[in-house]
């Protein structure tokens, strides 16, 4: 599954990346000016012409004795969609352990585990604000779609450049976490405690 989609993101198939940008695109545009409702439904009711319009034509061809009339669908239709009890287990395993870990992430965040992620945190709704006062969700999505269909494609084409910048970039964002978590009181003793604390675990071990 990721492979498949690393390949669309790619341009690896060019027809199909461009049918699934293309039809991701239209129905983001159709949604800024019609509702969601109105949407779905057109495009069900496009789709469901299609497929009914495909099976009365095959009908039409075995009412001329030019083919068998099956329908064209039957290899989809004979899919097994059914899961096992492994399955199942495995699906909820994989479930529950994002829900943990998305919760630890919330806590270590919202009650201030680490100070310095709180502020960041903070920061990042802070300009969200401005953000969410230019645009609107269903604009952020349309950016968010063209930039993945964009981004890893110009990375693969400029790779060397851009992880130069990239490692520019997160050098200077280390410079200046490590002056932020000096200047904060306390930080360094945190830290220390916390690493002392490892230290203990790891001996008893």
């Amino acid at each position: 599954m990721g492979s498949k989609v690393a390949d669309l993101l790619y341009w690896k198939d060019t027809r199909t990346s461009g049918v699934v940008f293309t039809g991701l695109m239209v129905s983001l545009l159709c949604l800024l000016h019609f509702s969601i409702v109105s949407v779905t439904a057109h495009v069900a009711l496009l789709l469901l012409c299609g497929t009914i319009s495909l099976r009365v034509y095959r009908k039409v061809l075995q009412a001329v004795h030019r083919g068998d009339g099956a329908n064209p669908f039957q290899a989809y239709l004979d899919v097994d969609l059914t899961l096992t009890r492994e399955q199942m287990e495995r699906l909820s395993q994989q479930i529950a352990s994002r829900v943990v870990s998305l919760a630890i992430q919330l806590r270590h965040f919202f009650l201030v585990e680490d100070i310095v992620d709180s502020l960041k945190l903070a920061l990042l709704f802070y300009i969200l604000t401005f953000v969410g006062a230019v645009f609107n969700g269903l604009t952020l999505l349309i950016l968010g779609v063209i930039g993945l269909f964009t981004v890893p494609f110009l990375y693969r084409q400029h790779q060397a450049q851009m992880d130069q910048y990239v490692g520019l970039v997160t050098n200077q964002l280390s410079h200046i976490k490590a002056k932020i978590r000096a200047k904060i009181p306390g930080s360094g003793a945190l830290a220390s405690a916390a690493a002392a604390v490892s230290g203990s675990k790891a001996k008893a071990e």
